[in-house]
């Protein structure tokens, strides 16, 4: 039956491979509960999804199981074969998100160190991994700040973020110095970005991340940073020395909060190693008596 399913939904053999792959480990788990897939229950279903759950069973594959059994019984529906869709109604898996990758502050100043500054274009990277880490700006906002966006006297960025959002953002002491040394060598030009790229447009994201890569990689920075990773860091460093959830949230410019929430899982990470590291009764206390 499941090989006309796939004559009529048009599937690729991959795609009804693993439609029979998943279908053959829910009939046997409802084999062990004396079912099968042609008469199992809502309650029947629940529980074999409660098993994969149990089983450790990353959240996108328990999702493809669930979505093939919803049209397994689909079908089943369509052929007479029985009046319901057992799966309709059960809660669908959220996708797991992703903690961002962590670099610490060391990792952070070696990298702020190793662009060379006495080089143009040095000057314009460091001043521009300064910014970041400082303003926690994504790397498209940080590309298309314009002159006009900065109030040096105050320490304010005005940064129009995702969807025309705008929000102020202060920058310290650090970051203006190596801004002013920037602007005091930035070609003059009517460009009216502060990191402008050829002719009137500002220097591209792709540009931006080949740099970090170089830097990165002369410092042997492990894992590979990825495009965002001094927002990140900015974040996590903010929330291990005492922010508020809230105050980060409205400096990232994240309209949800619980978007800022995966932070806290990062920083209670790192709260968690230094106990074990740190505490009389963890491994590293224990290594220490």
């Amino acid at each position: 039956m499941l090989q006309r399913i796939s004559m009529l939904r048009g599937w690729s053999l991959k795609t009804l491979q693993a439609y029979q792959t998943d279908l053959l480990h829910a009939q046997q788990f409802f084999k062990q509960h004396g079912s099968d897939v042609y008469q199992a229950t809502t309650d029947e279903v629940s529980a074999y999804i409660a098993s994969l759950i149990r089983n450790n069973f990353k959240n996108t594959s328990i999702q493809r199981k669930r979505s093939g059994l919803t049209t397994w019984f689909g079908h089943l529906q369509d052929q007479g074969m029985r009046q319901d869709n057992p799966v309709r109604g059960l809660p669908k898996m959220r996708p797991q998100r992703r903690l961002p990758r962590e670099l610490n502050e060391s990792d952070v100043e070696r990298l702020l160190d190793a662009p060379d500054t006495k080089s143009p274009v040095g000057l314009r990277d460091r001043t521009m991994l300064e910014l970041m880490y400082a303003t926690g700006l994504r790397v498209s906002e940080l590309v298309h700040l314009q002159l006009a966006h900065i109030d040096r006297q105050s320490g304010i960025i005005r940064v129009i973020g995702k969807g025309d959002k705008e929000r102020l953002v202060p920058f310290g002491d650090e970051s203006d110095h190596w801004l002013t040394q920037w602007l005091k060598k930035r070609p003059h030009t009517l460009n009216p970005f502060v990191f402008p790229g050829r002719g009137r447009v500002a220097m591209s994201r792709q540009n931006f991340w080949k740099r970090i890569k170089k830097y990165a990689a002369s410092e042997n920075i492990q894992p590979m940073p990825s495009p965002h990773t001094l927002r990140h860091a900015f974040a996590t460093h903010l929330l291990n020395h005492g922010a508020s959830l809230r105050s980060v949230q409205m400096l990232l410019g994240h309209a949800n909060i619980t978007t800022t929430e995966i932070y806290t899982h990062v920083s209670r990470a790192r709260l968690h190693q230094q106990i074990e590291l740190a505490h009389p009764l963890g491994r590293g206390g224990q290594d220490k008596a």
